[in-house]
């Protein structure tokens, strides 16, 4: 299985699991990530995606060898697909960041909402060995992470980078010691889960620049028949957990 998936107690988590070739994403995989994100978005029980490479390391990329059987434009198209469907999943997502994470594994994990990394890991974004032009949308997300400075030397020398540099850049948003990483992720994503599923979605498509007024004014409709505030201010004063209910 090239794409593995395991749900527990709300988290989906999504490995690539191709470790040949280190994790690098076959045109199969690639076309597989869509419809299976698809299926996790309507799962109700799934409330945050987890994405994660096996055997320690996150994604080398493409795999380039599957670039004899099929072209550049559309290996890169089946890459863009993948990365649109993963950056536009409803719910919070969260790279973990094992090892090398470059090309179009960069690629994915830009897409997730927030990224943590290995103190090990090593980020690159290499279309310049390859004579590629990276695709515009991709070019855009990394310049709103890492700034129009930074996307222009990851695009410009292919150059990888090692972790603490990617935090400082603003890469990843997280790095801890690899014995430490499994511990801060399953806190995290635990903290993800018992949080206001109203607030998080309403919160990543302003984020993510889609809080047109006809967007506003459905959140300001959902807020209005949600009992999530009100059961926040209980919670809150009753020093308790609060037990969210809203769910898109």
């Amino acid at each position: 299985m090239l794409l593995g998936t395991e749900c527990a107690a709300g988290v989906a988590t999504v490995t690539i699991d191709h470790p040949a070739k280190r994790n690098a994403m076959t045109e199969q995989m690639w076309r597989a990530l869509p419809p299976l994100l698809e299926r996790l978005a309507a799962d109700a029980a799934v409330r945050v995606l987890v994405l994660t490479g096996a055997q320690g390391t996150f994604c080398a990329g493409a795999d380039i060898g599957t670039l004899r059987a099929t072209s550049a434009r559309t290996a890169q198209n089946l890459a863009g697909a993948a990365e649109e469907a993963l950056a536009a999943f409803p719910k919070p997502s969260l790279a973990v960041i094992r090892g090398h994470c470059v090309g179009g594994g960069a690629q994915l994990a830009a897409a997730c909402d927030l990224r943590i990394a290995a103190e090990d890991a090593l980020f690159g974004i290499t279309p310049a060995r390859l004579g590629i032009v990276y695709p515009a949308s991709s070019t855009e997300r990394l310049v709103r992470l890492v700034g129009p400075s930074a996307a222009k030397h990851l695009l410009f020398s292919a150059e990888l980078i090692g972790a603490e540099r990617a935090l400082r850049c603003g890469l990843v948003d997280e790095v801890h010691p690899d014995a430490e990483l499994d511990a801060r992720t399953t806190a995290f994503t635990r903290l993800l889960v018992s949080s206001s599923q109203l607030t998080q979605a309403a919160a990543k498509e302003f984020a993510d620049g889609r809080g047109d007024r006809h967007r506003v004014a459905h959140w300001a409709r959902e807020a209005a028949a949600s009992s999530d505030a009100a059961e926040g201010v209980d919670a809150f004063l009753e020093r308790r957990t609060p037990r969210f209910t809203w769910s898109p």
